[in-house]
């Protein structure tokens, strides 16, 4: 052999991870120790008030005050005023029942019944008023909806007791009333006027 040790050959079993193998205390250079307690610092959650997680949500998508009641609670510490924090955001106009109740009716018509979006308005303590007001609307257009939700999934209408029980399951969980469930599997073509919506 050639190479001498001075010349950057290791010794016999030496090597560059020898360190890690044999258990030795390995100090790395001072800059990856920078760069480590970077990395750490940035990981460190930054503790965010009620209105700013409140604002969070409310940026994502609209919510009624009760549903964003339930979500900030787990967050709220000694000296914290929920109430005082939700009032501010209804006076400000990031908080809005009637906005909310909106975007759910627009999110849900188009596949749902009016039963099933009155239930979701109603667990979020939607005021009963404008809950009533909407459920008239969509009590309006419930067969055309059904309708429309039904011919998505089925081509054409049932031909046997169990096909037709099938259908009309596939509505009903969807939260559409009986009527407008047997008009659109009578095939009816009358409009939403000539039948009373349950």
């Amino acid at each position: 052999m050639s190479g001498a040790a001075g010349e950057g050959v290791l010794p016999p079993g030496s090597s560059a991870l020898s360190s890690f193998s044999t258990g030795e205390s390995f100090d790395p250079p001072e800059s990856a120790s920078a760069d480590t307690l970077q990395r750490k610092s940035a990981r460190t959650p930054v503790k965010r008030s009620l209105k700013g997680r409140a604002l969070g949500y409310l940026s994502r998508r609209e919510h009624s005050r009760a549903e964003l009641a339930r979500k900030l609670t787990p967050f709220v510490e000694e000296g914290d005023s929920l109430d005082a924090v939700l009032d501010a955001l209804e006076r400000e106009g990031w908080l809005s029942d009637a906005r909310f109740a909106e975007s759910v009716v627009h999110r849900r018509a188009g596949r749902f019944g009016a039963s099933r979006i009155v239930g979701e308005l109603k667990r979020n303590a939607v005021d009963s008023e404008l809950i009533d007001q909407l459920a008239g609307d969509l009590r309006d257009s419930e067969r055309s909806r059904a309708r429309d939700v039904w011919s998505k999934k089925f081509s054409s209408l049932p031909a046997t007791p169990a096909e037709r029980m099938r259908q009309a399951r596939f509505l009903m969980m969807r939260g559409f009333s009986s009527a407008a469930i047997s008009a659109v599997l009578k095939g009816s073509d009358r409009n939403d006027e000539d039948f009373d919506v349950e």
